[in-house]
């Protein structure tokens, strides 16, 4: 996600915040940033019914008992072909301050995505796991297309993406268990008067979102016209961009999870984020849709994570002192999804 624009460039290196540190560099196996997208007209995609979406979608499907020991991967499985293959290729954002961004000053990408990611890894892989992963930065509207191609097509074995779980993107992909809960709220320029996302829709006020994101779904929902109906929507590919949109006066706001909007006002303090969350955001990692071995995995990973502490040190390392002064508890997992 990383813009080759050096105004962002630019702007990303001035706040990068010093003080995360722990990730190791990236190996030689890294490979370059994907285009963008740049269609402004999002195509369309199957919908789930209104019996499915009534249902729970952070169901996930319920991890096989203990975990393997890294380097004993059952055969036949999702996690021995990535063992095999001696990488595992994750799809992270490069400009997600906080969660996913490129530490300009160590060419280090970091963040809590991240080291969720290096969790996984290490399951795989044993201690030096993390030394193992290929990143591919890819825009909000290509997490989806990238696990659906999968690795031996040039996509991803795995996505860790401030990304939401929804039902209808189960109709394409997989998700693990939920292992944040964020909420959609906005960020203004500090002092516009702007205090919530019904004053800007009530101006008329233009408003940026990243295309592919479930923020600009929201509002383009002609079902929520009477909150956003008013709203000049302004579709760019990747979150930054709005940060720079609004730097350069083409829009007066940027809207998109609460976690997201903290790395922005990070990066540009003459900003702020306004109003209380208008959503529920609960992220998952994101998994191909037939690989449910490897979502079985995963979530045994992620349980064990909240139950040993490592959830809350990463929770401690890079959010504590920004979204809350302590750590919170990890949202519980939801099973009872069936293949």
């Amino acid at each position: 996600m990383t813009r080759r624009r050096s105004f962002a460039a630019f702007a990303v290196a001035l706040t990068v915040v010093a003080g995360c540190s722990g990730s190791v560099r990236l190996p030689d196996a890294v490979e370059g940033e994907a285009p963008p997208s740049t269609d402004a007209v999002a195509p369309t995609f199957p919908e789930c019914t209104p019996e499915e979406a009534a249902l729970d979608p952070t169901r996930s499907y319920e991890p096989d008992g203990a975990l393997p020991s890294p380097g004993e991967m059952p055969e036949g499985s999702e996690m021995a072909e990535i063992f095999d293959r001696g990488q595992l290729i994750v799809g992270v954002s490069g400009d997600t301050l906080l969660f996913g961004a490129r530490n300009s000053l160590t060419n280090q990408i970091e963040g809590f995505d991240i080291d969720m990611l290096k969790e996984v890894a290490k399951a795989i892989f044993g201690p030096d796991g993390d030394s193992k992963i290929t990143y591919k930065v890819i825009p909000y509207a290509d997490r989806l297309p990238n696990l659906e191609a999968g690795p031996e097509n040039g996509g991803v074995d795995i996505v860790a993406h401030t990304m939401t779980i929804n039902c209808n993107r189960w109709l394409r992909i997989a998700f693990s268990s939920e292992y944040f809960d964020a909420g959609q709220r906005v960020l203004v320029k500090s002092g516009s008067g702007f205090e919530s996302i019904a004053d800007l829709n009530a101006a008329g006020a233009t408003v940026c979102a990243p295309e592919g994101s479930t923020n600009i779904e929201l509002l383009r929902d002609p079902d929520n016209a009477d909150d956003f109906g008013n709203l000049v929507v302004l579709a760019k590919p990747d979150v930054t961009d709005c940060l720079v949109a609004m730097q350069q006066g083409e829009a007066d706001g940027a809207t998109g999870d609460d976690t997201v909007l903290a790395g922005l006002k990070a990066q540009d303090p003459n900003t702020e984020v306004v109003g209380q969350k208008f959503t529920e955001e609960p992220y998952g990692l994101g998994i191909g849709k037939d690989h449910v071995d490897f979502v079985r995995f995963v979530n045994g990973v992620i349980e064990e994570m909240r139950t040993d502490g490592r959830w809350a040190d990463i929770y401690s390392k890079w959010l504590v002192g920004v979204l809350s002064d302590t750590v919170i508890d990890p949202p519980p997992a939801v099973y009872g999804r069936e293949p």
